[in-house]
């Protein structure tokens, strides 16, 4: 499985699919045709993408749309990101700032704003949260079923093909240099696009 592939696989179920354990359901019908090698070439591309968002001003992003942050939170988000296919990837891994120009994030942020005005809580249910923790484990069953191995074998063939995964994050592997999120100045500087959007709010 090339990288075409598994984007192409991570957008259908996207696209046939409705809601999240549906998505899941379907990954992980679709993993279990494939051979043990695939569904570590899978599970290979997404630790390399997942990896490629461990920056320090996506943190600060991740922080910032929250309201807080922690480590596994961070990694249910990049989870997220990844789901929303290759573009808006590719986009966000290039330039963190443009997170905020996603229409699925924006649509969020509007439905946090018109929440918290009425006092509804929670403000995400938990099919619209920009987190989505268990996409991060869906190659896991297939690749036991297929291969009949313990899961610990899919991170050995994953490292195998020399890819080394971020998460989980020990608090000291972000790309870039780390940053006070409550510098105003630091975040108009990084993040110029999320600081103009949080001051007309």
């Amino acid at each position: 499985m090339d990288a075409d592939a598994f984007w192409e696989m991570i957008e259908r179920s996207d696209r046939e699919t409705g809601a999240r354990q549906e998505r899941l359901a379907w990954l992980d019908a679709e993993l279990s045709l494939r051979s043990a090698e695939e569904i570590a070439d899978f599970s290979m591309w997404w630790i390399s993408a997942t990896s490629r968002l461990c920056a320090w001003d996506l943190y600060a992003v991740y922080c910032s749309v929250l309201g807080w942050g922690s480590l596994d939170g961070f990694e249910y988000f990049a989870n997220w990101l990844v789901s929303l296919g290759r573009t808006a990837f590719e986009q966000v891994a290039a330039i963190p700032d443009s997170v905020i120009e996603l229409p699925q994030l924006l649509r969020l942020l509007e439905l946090r704003r018109v929440r918290l005005a009425n006092d509804e809580f929670p403000v995400w249910s938990m099919e619209e949260e920009p987190e989505f923790e268990l996409l991060g484990y869906v190659a896991f069953d297939p690749y036991v079923k297929v291969a009949g191995l313990d899961v610990v074998h899919l991170g050995d063939a994953v490292r195998a093909r020399g890819v080394q995964g971020k998460f989980p994050l020990m608090g000291a592997d972000f790309d870039g240099e780390g940053w006070d999120f409550s510098d105003e100045t630091e975040m108009n500087r990084r993040l110029p696009r999320l600081a103009r959007y949080r001051a007309i709010r």
